[in-house]
């Protein structure tokens, strides 16, 4: 079954989209509900083949119910391809159908108790706020990274953290200084020194990003400060910053 689904959909561009629609389809979705995870995989790295085919309308309308299903998939592997297969979705859909139908799944991804899918989330969110805009960002994705940013989790608070490193970059400067920013500034005095020497690895990237001025009066004395701090790591990565700055 696994090498059936490694192939079947590579057939629809021969097949045409009438032909895939009444024939591949439903084997298709047969298989995306496979309790083998290699068939489940094998189908998701065919769906963009399928989507050139059959179009994106068709697509939505009979297969996302199943990828809805699948990003929650007691495999990490099966979600992290559901992860990679969002930009492209993101990009047939629009912005409204995608907010409506995806957008809290996107979110969800952040608090994965896989750190490898966590990783993915914040990539994917960047690429999102690519293809939609920085209005787009301020409104769908910082607010969950700002409320990240006070949970008991360190793993959440660290992902807050990196996610303002990996977003900062698709975003628009105002966005960096008013909202990620102050971010990752707030955790420069969290309990957990792998957190702190990360925020000082974050300004050191954000750099570049904001007005020189906002880097003298915010940034460096936040990196003089952690400079002091008990910790080896933490000194180190923030005079590392510092001279970078």
């Amino acid at each position: 079954r696994a090498s059936l689904a490694s192939v079947i959909m590579g057939m629809a561009p021969l097949l045409g989209r009438e032909r895939t629609t009444e024939h591949l389809l439903p084997l298709f979705l047969q298989l995306l509900k496979d309790s083998t995870s290699q068939v489940r995989l094998n189908i998701i790295s065919k769906l963009e083949a399928v989507n050139s085919v059959i179009g994106v309308e068709l697509l939505s309308q009979s297969l996302l119910p199943a990828i809805v299903e699948l990003a929650e998939d007691k495999q990490w592997r099966v979600r992290l391809a559901i992860i990679e297969f969002m930009p492209l979705l993101a990009k047939q859909l629009g912005v409204t159908f995608f907010n409506d139908k995806l957008g809290s799944l996107c979110m969800s991804w952040l608090t994965d108790s896989v750190h490898a899918i966590r990783d993915a989330a914040t990539a994917n969110l960047r690429q999102l706020a690519e293809v939609f805009g920085s209005s787009w960002a301020t409104s769908h994705v910082i607010p969950t990274i700002q409320a990240m940013n006070t949970d008991s989790s360190h793993s959440s608070r660290m992902t807050s953290l990196l996610a303002c490193q990996t977003i900062a970059p698709a975003v628009s400067k105002a966005v960096v200084e008013n909202d990620l920013l102050p971010t990752a500034l707030a955790l420069a005095g969290d309990a957990v020194p792998n957190i702190r020497f990360n925020v000082a690895k974050v300004l050191q990237s954000m750099a570049s990003r904001l007005e020189p001025s906002v880097v003298a009066s915010q940034v460096k004395p936040c990196l003089h400060r952690l400079c002091d701090d008990s910790d080896g790591d933490v000194k180190y990565y923030a005079t590392k910053a510092l001279a970078a700055c």
